[in-house]
């Protein structure tokens, strides 16, 4: 007799009159909310100007949508394009597939244009969305709940996830690998948070930070997993891609600590243009005051001069010039 675990949804959509609202995208839209409104608050608190962090999400979300969506079909080809498979199937979304490898990717492009159109250096950019990231990941993962996938091994444990009869997949116990995941990134964005306090990470360090913590996790938590993947060398795929990019990340934090150490002074020349300005005006203004009196008391060397004296020197001079 099972006595806890934790109920999957009846249904993936709600309709809202003729509108349908799903679960899967319903959490990635507010992951990225909360990415991008936490993300500004630490992009102020690093210098940057209001604002910046949604103008340049403009660019990297959509990015990030089409390369998570492209490295899940290439990854996972056989599901839309092996025989009896409707390879229009790829194109659908909301049915759940992002790779976060490919979203991460091609995500990090569009940031690159965007930082490029304002001026912005991209690894201040990512550190400070880095934790955001890293939110919006734990949130999103909910999505998987709504569609019943991503479980792992069959268990009885007291949060075991329960699983329904359907599509490709048996009525049972699974471990919850999306909660797993969702609790881990949380976990890591709290980690990233601290090091960053502590350590003061810039030129891309801290979010080189998040990657390597979350590609621990994904090893771990990719090895429980059941659903259909590609195996290299006995490890899945996913499995070997933790590795490479933990490897590429640490290597990252160690050479850039050695050849740009500490943080980045100025993150947005723009605001730094406007703080400048700022400071000088009130200077210039006081300089002004001062250059006006010294030339109401008195002449270059200080001393008081009567406005007659002019005159009178003018009339002496044309005086000589007669006699002469």
């Amino acid at each position: 007799m099972d006595i806890a675990y934790i109920p999957s949804p009846s249904t993936g959509v709600l309709h809202l009159g003729p509108l349908p609202l799903r679960g899967y995208a319903f959490c990635i839209i507010i992951g990225v909310f909360v990415a991008v409104w936490y993300g500004n608050k630490r992009w102020i608190a690093r210098g940057g100007k209001a604002g910046t962090v949604a103008d340049i999400a403009v660019w990297a979300v959509p990015f990030g949508l089409v390369g998570g969506r492209l490295y899940h079909v290439i990854t996972d080809y056989q599901l839309y394009f092996s025989e009896g498979e409707n390879w229009v199937d790829a194109f659908k979304i909301w049915e759940g597939g992002l790779g976060i490898w490919g979203a991460i990717a091609l995500g990090a492009v569009g940031a690159w244009i965007g930082c490029r159109r304002r001026g912005i250096p991209l690894p201040a950019w990512a550190d400070a969305l880095a934790p955001a990231v890293a939110f919006a990941q734990a949130i999103g993962r909910w999505g998987n709940w709504f569609n019943q996938e991503l479980y792992g091994k069959p268990t009885d444990l007291p949060w075991a996830l329960k699983i329904t009869e359907g599509t490709n997949r048996e009525a049972g116990l699974y471990h919850p690998t999306f909660l797993y995941e969702s609790l881990w990134c949380v976990g890591v964005a709290v980690l990233v948070i601290w090091a960053d306090r502590r350590f003061k990470l810039g030129h891309g360090r801290a979010f080189a930070l998040y990657v390597a913590a979350y590609c621990v996790g994904r090893g771990w938590i990719e090895y429980m997993r059941v659903d259909e993947a590609h195996h290299v060398l006995g490890l899945r795929l996913n499995v070997w891609t933790s590795i490479v990019v933990f490897v590429l990340a640490v290597t990252y934090i160690v050479i850039s600590s050695r050849v740009r150490p500490g943080r980045e002074e100025i993150v947005e020349p723009e605001t730094a243009k406007v703080a400048k300005s700022e400071v000088a005006k009130p200077a210039a203004e006081a300089g002004g005051d001062d250059s006006a009196a010294d030339g109401s008391e008195g002449g270059s060397d200080g001393t008081a001069q009567d406005p007659a004296d002019g005159d009178e020197k003018t009339d002496a001079d044309a005086e000589s010039a007669k006699k002469g």
